[in-house]
């Protein structure tokens, strides 16, 4: 016999590209993620009244205060199962980097004999910052040679054979303008609050290594948080409040957070000792709050845009681990790949093409010399520091 409460567990979300500003979008059951948490608060500003009212008691405010509306979604990664379209969390990374999913069907290898040099048999129609793989592998386009080859930012452990597949992708990259999202939460049963997060900016994207399993944190602000027990005609350009999407199949594959791959340096060279990553991405997001006429924002502007690493990693008495910290101290740009996951779609890669490692800690608190490189920004020339690519 229930008890009333409502269970944590009996949940279900779901997130669509809005086609402009806190326009909700209709969704179907392709639009569910695993999240693992979902948070949406809503406050007032409430200005101090300064009227002489004779007492010492508080006689409220109005109605119709400006809102102010900040989300946090964290989500597993899981398998990328259906390679014809981008992942369920796929809007998010786009509200948080700004750039369209771009996508490659894949495609077969021709004659290799450079590691990082990768040659198709036919035209690839690849650009710089996608991802390709192949054997489990993940890497990134670095520049396009010609039409039939690219050049990586890492070589493959084993060298693509001539007629070997290449596996599909779907890439994201920045952008100057960012897209908003709106973020669906439904519960069991029926009767509890239905709650949707429109016009929601992605302020934060955070990429967690080596945890118990990847996970993905999104961070930022909305227009409004609507529900359908007050929904009133027009809120979010809808007419009535949607019912929850048909549901599909859902692919509850997560991937182990040890599994993945570390290539560091101007080389690059593969580190085998990292202990913890975090990519951190943010947009400096103002949002138009205090115009006459509105009680909710009436668009956002994003500002400059700040990509962080951080990473730690046990010390070793190696060239490539020494090149790290003469780097750091000559603030010499190195770059910085993650590869999660090993294997075809269940790959999710992370490319900074040009960071500045800070000079690291040393922490001795282990038994081994362990060292922290903490807050290392990325750079680049135009929308180009960060690259994210599934496969």
């Amino acid at each position: 016999m229930s008890c009333g409460y409502i269970s944590s567990n009996d949940n279900r979300l779901y997130v669509g590209l809005e086609l402009s500003y806190g326009q909700i979008p209709i969704v179907d059951g392709r639009n569910r993620f695993p999240a693992v948490k979902f948070t949406a608060q809503q406050k007032l500003t409430r200005p101090e009244r300064k009227d002489k009212t004779g007492t010492r008691t508080f006689p409220g405010v109005p109605a119709g205060l400006r809102k102010q509306t900040t989300f946090g979604v964290t989500t597993y990664m899981t398998g990328w199962t259906r390679q014809d379209m981008e992942p369920g969390y796929g809007p998010l990374f786009q509200a948080g980097l700004g750039g369209a999913p771009v996508f490659f069907e894949g495609g077969v290898a021709g004659a290799n004999t450079n590691g990082k040099l990768l040659t198709f048999a036919t035209a690839h129609g690849l650009s710089a910052g996608q991802g390709v793989t192949f054997g489990g592998e993940l890497r990134f386009v670095v520049s396009i040679v010609d039409a039939f080859t690219v050049e990586l930012n890492a070589p493959f452990s084993t060298l693509p054979t001539q007629g070997a597949p290449v596996g599909p992708t779907v890439s994201y990259q920045p952008a100057t303008n960012l897209a908003t999202v709106s973020i669906f939460d439904y519960w069991s049963p029926t009767g509890a609050v239905q709650r949707i997060l429109c016009g929601a900016a992605v302020d934060e994207v955070r990429i967690q290594v080596n945890g118990d399993y990847h996970e993905f944190e999104f961070r930022g602000i909305a227009r409004d948080l609507i529900d359908n027990t007050s929904f009133l005609a027009g809120q979010g350009e809808l007419a009535a409040f949607p019912a929850e999407p048909i549901a599909e199949q859902f692919d509850y594959t997560i991937i182990p957070g040890h599994l993945g791959q570390a290539w560091l340096g101007n080389t690059p060279d593969r580190f085998y000792t990292i202990t913890a990553a975090a990519v951190r991405l943010q947009n400096d997001i103002q949002a138009r709050t205090q115009e006459f006429g509105s009680d909710v924002p009436r668009c956002i502007s994003p500002g400059q845009r700040t990509v962080t690493v951080d990473f730690d990693l046990f010390e070793q008495n190696e060239t490539a681990v020494k090149g790290l910290y003469q780097a750091a101290r000559q603030q010499s740009p190195v770059m910085v790949m993650l590869q999660l996951g090993q294997q075809q779609g269940q790959l999710f890669g992370v490319w900074l093409k040009s960071v500045v490692p800070e000079v690291p800690e040393f922490d001795d608190s282990d038994t081994r010399l362990r060292w922290k490189f903490a807050s290392c920004r990325a750079q680049g020339t135009v929308d180009d520091e960060i690259s994210v690519a599934f496969g």
